[in-house]
């Protein structure tokens, strides 16, 4: 099975395109400030060819990356934060999950009776 060139009958290098569409997808650009970016970095293109590009390659991208993210161990990681607070002067426990990057997943508030209550039911 041979695998066909997707950049076959571009004149841009394929790593101009590659260039391109992975700014448009990975910030929160526009067309017209990829064209920008690109025309201070000395490459000449139209907006509607960076449109092209992210219909044509984006999918074809997406698919290398997820290949080889899935190729590697997942290092995913999440811990559980109490804290303690009080509202209206009233105690609660607030309960975080968080991942390795910080990022918040869940959050449970309990007041400190009921929590009492589940302890003595144990």
């Amino acid at each position: 099975m041979t695998t066909e060139n997707p950049f076959k009958y571009f004149k841009t290098s394929p790593k101009n395109i590659r260039l391109a569409v992975m700014y448009y997808v990975r910030y929160p650009l526009s067309f017209r400030q990829v064209e920008d970016i690109l025309h201070e970095r000395g490459i000449d293109i139209c907006h509607e060819t960076i449109r092209f590009w992210v219909d044509r390659f984006g999918p074809k991208f997406a698919r290398e990356i997820r290949k080889k993210r899935a190729g590697q161990h997942s290092n995913w990681q999440w811990h559980l934060d109490e804290v303690f607070i009080k509202i209206n002067g009233e105690r609660f426990y607030l309960w975080r999950a968080v991942d390795h990057e910080g990022k918040f997943l869940n959050a449970l508030l309990q007041n400190d009776a009921t929590r009492l209550q589940r302890r003595s039911s144990l």
